[in-house]
């Protein structure tokens, strides 16, 4: 959904047109106002604006199909005294029926048999207490329309039965308040998935009819975006975890980055870059230059894409949006509302981590024990379990060194010079196995933010004491 609410709305702004946002909820069963609340919350989010449409107003409201029964109800009946609708009594048997008498396949559908009941007939279902839906009349010839992205579609005379547009209950459906909608707003361009390319025969159909009853001034052009496909080639569905947005969102992708991830999906601004604003997907986006094949959600470069946009963020920006990711840790959920000494911690260490995190989801593991007081930190077990018989050594000789500098000197550069002094020099422990055990006391974790930076920012007595507290468990 976002994907499609993406390239309508690069394209209406590249092109200086109006985005239009309306809620299609006829379907009482179906929509929920949690689920009108979530679509709103994701397009707000990630900063995809509407011109007219829900909370915004405009000329052709309300936009929001539930509340736009009475306008329904005068179409319908133009389209009845017109001729374009007429009604059908045959229940589902009675239509499988008919097509196995004329061995017909049952996915056939249906057949058109009562597209010229007679008046007495009509009226004999009636006496049977028979409530009628009623079908729109499929045009006899060839149905062409040029699409967008795929070039001329044609649809066979024949190839799709008349359809229901209105329920026996006089509820219209999906099939009919969708193009009345589009006419009645204006839309001249309808972009949408792959999935709905076989209904549109029905609604160019129903198109036809609205401009001949003086509902529409025209036909409206159409694109069909490729599927997006999830693992194993399958399609995404809304069961699959990586088609909740707010499962990425909580994880910590940025708006950012997804958007430009899933305006990769079907379309690219040049063979050779990946990495775009929203400001140059406007400039260069055209709805015809999307591919039709289908396109792979991939989140490895999704999460990629969102690392190298969270590199480009202002270190202000960057560490805001941090905040509600240590929401544990901290006292506040802006970082506006912190404590001193927070705002410290976060503008120290948020610099440390921006070019190694790819997702804001690994704040917590990266600098909540940073916010720990003391000595309380949990020591994770693969952590630990890297701790070679040579530890205690380590953390005894670094215990000493660091006890010889002073407050006023505990900065990174005398820290780093003391303790590789104190282990590589003096012990012999290569380099790179040097401060592992120092990371695990002062982190809990195997891997952490730059680890004399780190012992700067926690500051001399924090830092010895959670030497010595892991000291005293070896």
């Amino acid at each position: 959904m976002i994907r499609t609410a993406l390239f309508n709305w690069a394209q209406a702004r590249h092109t200086g047109g109006t985005f239009v946002f309306r809620i299609e909820d006829t379907d009482a069963a179906r929509d929920s106002e949690e689920s009108y609340a979530a679509i709103v919350e994701s397009l707000r989010w990630l900063g995809i604006d509407w011109d007219e449409g829900i909370e915004v107003g405009g000329p052709d409201g309300p936009y929001r199909q539930s509340q736009r029964g009475e306008i329904y109800a005068d179409v319908i009946e133009k389209l009845k005294v017109g001729g374009y609708v007429y009604p059908s009594f045959s229940t589902p048997e009675e239509i499988e029926a008919r097509n196995a008498a004329a061995g017909r396949a049952a996915q056939m559908g249906y057949d058109n048999a009562e597209r010229d009941l007679t008046e007495q007939e009509v009226a004999a279902f009636r006496e049977q207490g028979r409530e009628p839906v009623w079908r729109l009349r499929m045009p006899d010839d060839d149905i062409t329309f040029t699409d967008l992205i795929r070039g001329d579609v044609t649809f066979a005379a024949g190839s799709v039965p008349d359809f229901v547009v209105v329920r026996a209950d006089g509820k219209p459906l999906y099939t009919l308040v969708n193009p009345v909608d589009d006419a009645l707003m204006g839309i001249n361009h309808v972009l949408r998935g792959e999935d709905l390319l076989s209904s549109t025969p029905r609604q160019i159909a129903l198109y036809r009819a609205l401009v001949e009853i003086g509902v529409a001034a025209a036909v409206p052009a159409f694109a069909h975006m490729p599927l997006v496909r999830g693992t194993g080639n399958k399609k995404l569905s809304k069961r699959d975890p990586e088609s909740n947005l707010f499962v990425h969102r909580d994880r910590g992708f940025i708006p950012e980055g997804l958007l430009n991830y899933l305006a990769l999906l079907g379309w690219s601004i040049a063979p050779d870059n990946d990495i775009f604003t929203m400001d140059e997907l406007v400039a260069a986006f055209d709805i015809s230059d999307v591919n039709p094949n289908p396109a792979q959600f991939d989140l490895a470069k999704a999460e990629a894409i969102n690392a190298t946009h969270l590199r480009l963020l202002a270190p202000e920006d960057f560490r805001a949006r941090l905040v509600p990711y240590l929401a544990d840790a901290l006292s506040a959920p802006s970082y506006e509302l912190l404590s001193e000494r927070e705002q410290v911690i976060l503008t120290a260490a948020a610099p440390l981590v921006q070019e190694r995190m790819v997702l804001l989801g690994e704040a917590p593991g990266m600098l909540a024990f940073l916010f720990t007081a003391g000595d309380d930190v949990v020591v994770e077990e693969d952590a630990r379990a890297t701790l070679k018989d040579g530890a205690a050594d380590v953390l005894d000789a670094a215990t000493t060194a660091l006890a010889g500098l002073d407050d006023a000197g505990f900065t990174a550069e005398p820290i780093q010079a003391a303790l590789r002094e104190a282990i590589v020099d003096g012990l012999g422990v290569k380099p790179r196995l040097a401060f592992g055990p120092l990371r695990v006391a002062v982190s809990g974790r195997r891997i952490s933010p730059p680890l004399f930076e780190s012992m700067e920012i926690l500051g001399r007595e924090v830092s010895l004491s959670r030497l010595r507290a892991l000291r005293a468990t070896l």
